[in-house]
Parts: structure tokens; sequence; C-alpha cells
């Protein structure tokens, strides 16, 4: 069976873009690790109090502007609550719920994130402008879920 020459040019057009495609999405993934986490750490819903580090939620300096924050998703509430760092720091989230489903979303930022109950959620975000940032619950979580809300401070 002989192939038009036009159809000859297309399949090698599009096999092209497919492997290109695929070289693009490789490198992204291996060279600047922008693939999905894939450590999977789990918890024990029932006892988040009583597990480290979800027994101290806070903010905590681990380093010349880096910074930890602990913190619990619970049914309309953030813990800690409002939170406060200097401008250009690096914050490294571990969270994790409580309860539910929960959303965190950092408003003026790409930080989004879905914590789950029995799941530890770790997200990374630097925080070059000084400003207030609000933080959602994007994710239903019960009748009070619009109330659910706080603050990070950047000074």
């Amino acid at each position: 069976m002989k192939m038009h020459r036009f159809e000859e040019i297309w399949l090698v057009l599009a096999a092209g873009v497919i492997i290109l495609s695929m070289v693009v999405t490789g490198y992204q993934t291996f060279a600047l690790g922008m693939g999905p986490p894939s450590n999977k750490e789990t918890i024990d819903p029932q006892k988040v109090d009583e597990t480290a580090p979800f027994d101290e939620p806070g903010v905590y300096q681990i380093g010349e502007n880096e910074y930890e924050v602990v913190m619990t998703l619970q049914i309309f509430s953030f813990n800690p609550g409002d939170i406060e760092i200097p401008a250009g720091s690096t914050v490294h989230f571990t969270m994790t719920s409580k309860d539910v489903v929960h959303g965190f979303q950092v408003a003026g930022t790409n930080l989004n994130a879905m914590v789950m109950p029995g799941h530890i959620q770790k997200i990374t975000q630097k925080f070059d402008k000084p400003g207030e940032y609000l933080v959602l619950c994007n994710e239903y979580c019960g009748s009070g879920h619009q109330l659910m809300s706080t603050t990070i401070t950047v000074k």
C-alpha cells in the first residue's frame, strides 16, 4: 500500500510533536523537579494532637529567611491562625486535616493544596512582596465552610 506524500509528512510531524512533548515533560519532571510529589506520608487522624510535629503547631525559623509552618486544619479553622513572616522568606508548610478534606489556597500566589485526613501535605512558597495574603479553604468542608480563612502577613 502506497501512502500519499502529504500523509507521510503529517505522520512524521505528528510523531515529532509527540516525541518532543515527551522529552519536554521528562526534562521538566526529572531535571527541573516539577513532577508530582512521590513521598506519601500518613498520620492517624484520630491522634493528630499527639503526633509530632502536629502536637505543637506554629511558625518555626529553620534557617536564615527560611521558616516552617506546622499547621492543622479542622472544621472551619486553621491552626495556627494568623501567620507573620518577614519579606523574602521561604516558607515550608507541613499540614494535615483532623476531620474532613480541606483546601489550602493563598490568594495572589500559585499556592494551592488539598489537605486530607490521614495524609501529610508539604508545600513550599517564597514570599517576596510585603502585604497581607488571604488563606482560604477551597474544598467544601461543611455548613460553615465560607468562614474558614486566615491571613499570612509578610512584613
